[in-house]
């Protein structure tokens, strides 16, 4: 015997009769219930697998409202919950409509007795996907968190607390903090968490994409829209269809770059460079950026339209140097890590080290941090780290670079200097140091920061 429970919802006493006589011989519970206004407390109280729910409860109404406020109560109640939609007015355009916001299925009455119990079965079979996936979700959830940061700071359990909240929305959100605190670790996060988690996670690097190239690579393009253009491209966004799009580095877009995103996002529809043709996006939208964009929008430097279009919600990550009692923590569960990785017999961290882990100032934040450790475990040669298996000693601000003359941690302690003086701030650390952008982030992989 099928152990799915149903729950069948209709203002029709022989509608309700006709599909409990069949449906019970292959269902381990059928419940029937006339007045919709029950709905909240069996939802709440029956755990049911499959809801069967007619559109209409009004006499001569075939819009189908009736329906779909049901549905939308139903989803607030049990996100997981899988419905499906019944009606004798259904048409095609009814049909897509119901499955774009939330339905797993579409019935019209009167019924084909194994079309209907096919299509039960089916949302039978969907629910124990969606119960199954939220385990694997918890067990992501916890690696997520892992590298976002194990936490004993008030201000960051509040922010993860609010991400995991937030998660099962469609709301945008927009994360802020300065480089290396985990802004797309926390996107993922949420991701992981929301209804979208087994469709596409898509991480765009604003900060890595010419003005130029910004079109086709986040909208696509036809063959022949320009020189290099040898065949049709999708873009970033339809890649992420039906799931998360996250724009890193926001802060970063031109005037111009930032309207052509907004078009998009108020449209909800993308149009391929080269073609006159728009096509529906679904994508929930999170942000990241460590730039001051509240400041930006002051200064005019940032719309304040797209500013008020991508942070329906903001969560701020703290810096590291806000958060020394996660130090610790975190440097010992980076030391676990890489001693399985590397197969390194590194038992723990002096209380020296510890001291000094706690003195310094992580100017590239957990990112830092964890290159740090892993570098240090790969060289260490103890059981125990000690602080000579760090750099300390050569922070900018230990007096200039009279301790080195060596031309690699020379340009390291410029770059980190630079970070700090302007916060994280890439763009304006890229010029102090005459480079660009894009020389910048390669320096910042190639020393780990």
């Amino acid at each position: 015997m099928n152990t799915t429970k149903m729950l069948i919802i209709d203002d029709d006493v022989d509608v309700l009769s006709a599909a409990k006589l069949l449906l019970k011989r292959h269902l381990a519970q059928v419940d029937i219930e006339k007045n919709p206004e029950r709905i909240p407390f069996l939802i709440t109280n029956g755990n049911y697998d499959v809801i069967l729910l007619d559109m209409n409860f009004t006499r001569d109404v075939s819009s189908g409202r009736e329906g779909f406020q049901w549905l939308d109560r139903i989803l607030d109640i049990d996100p997981l919950a899988v419905v499906v939609l019944f009606t004798a007015y259904g048409d095609v355009e009814m049909a897509v409509r119901a499955i774009k916001v939330g339905a797993a299925d579409f019935v019209l009455k009167p019924w084909e007795n194994e079309k209907l119990l096919a299509t039960i079965l089916a949302a039978a079979e969907l629910r124990q996907q969606r119960k199954e996936g939220r385990g694997e979700r918890k067990e992501k959830n916890k690696q997520l968190r892992q590298e976002v940061g194990v936490s004993l700071n008030v201000a960051t359990q509040r922010v993860l607390e609010m991400a995991v909240r937030v998660a099962e929305t469609d709301a945008n959100v927009l994360i802020l903090g300065e480089n290396g605190t985990g802004k797309t670790q926390l996107a993922q996060l949420i991701h992981q968490n929301s209804l979208r988690a087994a469709k596409p996670f898509v991480t765009v690097d604003l900060g890595a994409i010419s003005e130029s190239l910004f079109e086709s690579e986040l909208f696509g393009h036809v063959k022949g829209a320009f020189t290099d253009a040898k065949e049709d491209r999708a873009g970033r966004f339809e890649e992420a269809q039906g799931g998360t799009i996250f724009l890193d580095e926001i802060g970063n877009l031109s005037l111009s770059m930032q309207i052509k995103l907004l078009t998009v996002l108020q449209n909800r529809t993308v149009t391929r460079v080269g073609s006159n043709k728009p096509r529906n996006m679904d994508v929930r939208l999170l942000c990241a950026t460590n730039q001051p964009l509240s400041e930006m929008v002051l200064n005019r430097t940032f719309r304040q339209d797209l500013m008020y279009r991508i942070n329906t919600i903001e969560l701020l990550l703290p810096p590291l140097r806000e958060r020394t009692e996660d130090i610790v923590p975190l440097a010992e569960q980076f030391l676990k890590q890489y001693r399985q990785q590397y197969k390194r017999p590194i038992t723990s961290m002096s209380a020296v080290l510890v001291k000094q882990l706690q003195r310094y100032d992580w100017p590239g934040n957990i990112r830092e941090l964890q290159h740090a450790v892993e570098r240090a475990v790969i060289l260490a040669k103890g059981s125990m780290l000690q602080p000579e298996d760090f750099f300390f000693d050569k922070q900018p601000d230990a007096g200039a670079f009279a301790d080195t003359f060596q031309i690699e941690e020379m340009e390291k302690n410029m770059v980190l200097k630079s970070l700090k003086k302007f916060n994280g701030n890439i763009t304006e650390a890229a010029k102090e140091l005459g480079l660009s952008r894009a020389a910048l982030y390669r320096r910042l992989e190639k020393y780990g920061l």
